[in-house]
């Protein structure tokens, strides 16, 4: 195996290390996933740790010791404030509780939170 595919293995493994989110994934499990050797998993898993963006926990599990991926860099969801005027709003840096410009009179703003929040309800019917 080359540089390049270790590296796009590397990608992977953490990749699905982080879908689990905070609960972590058995290690056992990520190399029935992708196919590996519990021996290029764990070089695998080791080079993760060593940059930070894995903890390896051992855990007794099913009456065996592993060890538990657990990711400890989680990326930054910003859906929540995709469209929100204020990131790129010329009257910004004058915006501030009970001025001139401030978000309690800002129309930018009440449009946005209103039309979020019809997005919302029309969800919640999507789903019931």
């Amino acid at each position: 195996m080359n540089e390049e595919e270790e590296e796009d293995l590397i990608s992977k493994v953490y990749r699905l290390v982080l879908s689990s989110g905070s609960e972590g994934l058995l290690q056992s499990e990520l190399w029935k996933k992708l196919d590996l050797t519990s021996r290029d998993g764990s070089r695998i898993a080791t080079k993760l740790e060593k940059r930070r963006l894995i903890v390896r926990k051992r855990i007794l599990y099913n009456g065996r010791w592993t060890y538990k991926l657990i990711p400890l860099v989680i990326p930054i969801d910003t859906s929540s404030i995709e469209g929100l005027p204020c990131l790129t709003c010329p009257y910004e840096s004058e915006c501030e509780p009970g001025g001139q410009v401030s978000p309690e009179s800002c129309q930018l703003l009440e449009r946005w939170l209103l039309e979020a929040y019809r997005r919302h309800v029309e969800q919640g019917k999507d789903q019931a």
